[in-house]
């Protein structure tokens, strides 16, 4: 583990024309080991992080905005309050990281893994997340209002409460996926796995939903006004007191499924499979 003093050298030499503080600006840090390392509120802005160890290290309150960490190891790396906007974090590993309130605004995560980490509070507008790795993160609470999360895994995450509005989710895995009360309006989540998923109390509203599987998912309360549920598989789900009104469930398969309470006023039925609904 580096001290802060030896910390300094590195980040110093490898900042050019510029005299090291407590930044390195555009600083050229490529395959650099700062595993462990304390870095905590040093401003990296712009600096190329290439394939960096950054393993363990704690860069609490730092400054990343924009900088460069293609697969970069961020492994258990604490960036809680961290600024990450616009940051490169393709490839990255991030798996158990520390991301707590940390700013990742229009970051590009494309391909990133972030299993296991700690999202509570960050902020992920307009975030890149194509295929990112997102099994068993902890997003309570975040906004990825806008992502780009196609193809992405979120098996087992934590989005209860997470602002989802029109966000991309198509194709996206959240088999078993803790969104209660999550706010998914006009989010698209064409062909998405929700086959268990927790969506109590969750605001659907206009979302799309086309040939998604929601097998088995948990509905209680949802509000699914105006949603396009067509071909949807609905077996076995729960529906109690869902707000269906207007929505498209042309040709959706509902076969054993709960609709106690559910309202489904002006509701589009055609086709649609209703052997053994309870209601």
């Amino acid at each position: 583990m580096l001290t802060w003093d030896e910390t300094k050298k590195v980040l110093s030499e490898y900042t050019t024309g510029r005299k090291f503080g407590s930044t390195s600006v555009g600083a050229n840090l490529r395959r650099v080991d700062f595993e462990n390392a304390n870095l905590t509120g040093v401003d990296l802005t712009g600096a190329d992080l290439k394939r960096a160890d950054l393993t363990g290290a704690n860069l609490t309150g730092a400054n990343l905005t924009d900088a460069d960490l293609t697969r970069t190891d961020l492994h258990g790396t604490n960036l809680s309050r961290a600024k990450l906007q616009g940051t490169n974090l393709v490839n990255a590993n991030l798996q158990s990281a520390n991301l707590v309130n940390a700013n990742l605004q229009y970051a590009d995560l494309t391909g990133a893994n972030l299993t296991g980490a700690n999202l509570t509070g960050a902020n992920l507008h307009g975030a890149i997340l194509l295929g990112t790795k997102l099994q068993d993160a902890n997003l309570r609470i975040a906004n990825l209002s806008g992502a780009k999360l196609q193809g992405a895994n979120l098996l087992n995450a934590n989005l209860q409460h997470t602002n989802l509005a029109d966000a991309d989710l198509t194709g996206a895995d959240l088999l078993v996926t803790k969104l209660q009360s999550a706010n998914l309006m006009n989010a698209n989540l064409t062909g998405a796995d929700l086959q268990g998923a927790y969506l109590q109390d969750a605001d659907l509203t206009n979302a799309n939903l086309t040939n998604a599987n929601l097998t088995g998912a948990d509905l209680t309360d949802a509000y699914l006004r105006g949603a396009d549920l067509s071909n949807v598989d609905l077996q076995n789900a729960n529906l109690w007191d869902a707000n269906l009104r207007y929505a498209d469930l042309t040709g959706a398969n509902l076969t054993d499924a709960d609709l106690t309470g559910a309202n489904l006023r002006g509701a589009y039925l055609a086709g649609t499979n209703l052997s053994n609904v309870l209601e």
